[in-house]
């Protein structure tokens, strides 16, 4: 039986990182909402059942449904061999995605600082605050944190963590093709301090399946209506 993934159809956003460790694994998924009345079909499976989710994505497999995306993805990674097997590994690849999930919000927030309800127009110069903030000291934060995870990885700086891909080497990667889209300066001085990221990031674009996915109109084109927005007031 295939995956029903439910998220917003126009926008790559939080669901895309579901996308990538399903296409990985070559699993059978049905991206509903992109379907018909799949917008309507999303919409009931948050209004029913004992456990809703608050918002998408959420992963329907069977009976189960899973919602938020870090907890799709330990459950993805259990199955098709993108997380370690033992506890201590899978914990620690969920933690380092629970910190990815940090770096999306802050990303998000730069367009978005005073609240998700206004327009980026009605908050501008608090934008305008926030992205300087992002570009000059949070950017180069995160990504050498995720630098030096690689460098110390005793399997060697290919991968976050163990000796093979994990969801968090993809998550990775779609954070950077998503500032790339949304910071195509800041990301490109960036990159130079941190070659193990850049180089993790070329590799994942060159896996078979994933580079056939990104070539596919399966992929939704980034858009200014997602987490990574391209404003070029924002990267100056």
């Amino acid at each position: 039986m295939a995956y029903e993934l439910y998220y917003w159809p126009g926008i790559q956003g939080r669901g895309e990182f579901v996308r990538l460790a399903l296409e990985e694994a070559g699993a059978d998924y049905v991206d509903v909402a992109r379907g018909p009345k799949g917008i309507r079909a999303m919409m009931r499976m948050m209004d029913e059942g004992p456990h809703p989710s608050f918002a998408p994505p959420f992963l329907k497999d069977g009976a189960r449904v899973i919602g938020q995306t870090a907890a799709i993805l330990l459950y993805l990674g259990a199955r098709h061999s993108l997380a370690p097997k033992d506890p201590d590994g899978g914990l620690w690849t969920h933690q380092i995605q629970l910190t990815l999930g940090d770096f999306i919000t802050e990303a998000h927030d730069t367009h978005h600082p005073v609240g998700s309800s206004l327009y980026y127009e009605d908050q501008k110069a608090e934008a305008l605050r926030r992205a300087s903030d992002f570009r000059l000291n949070r950017i180069p934060k995160f990504l050498d944190w995720f630098n030096t995870l690689l460098a110390r990885n005793p399997s060697g700086p290919r991968h976050l963590v163990g000796g093979s891909l994990s969801y968090v080497d993809l998550s990775l990667f779609q954070i950077v093709e998503g500032l790339s889209h949304a910071f195509p300066r800041a990301i490109q001085d960036a990159l130079g301090a941190v070659p193990h990221v850049a180089a993790l990031h070329h590799a994942v674009a060159n896996r078979p399946r994933l580079k056939a996915y990104l070539a596919s109109d399966r992929r939704i084109p980034f858009n200014e209506e997602g987490i990574f927005r391209h404003y070029p007031e924002l990267d100056d």
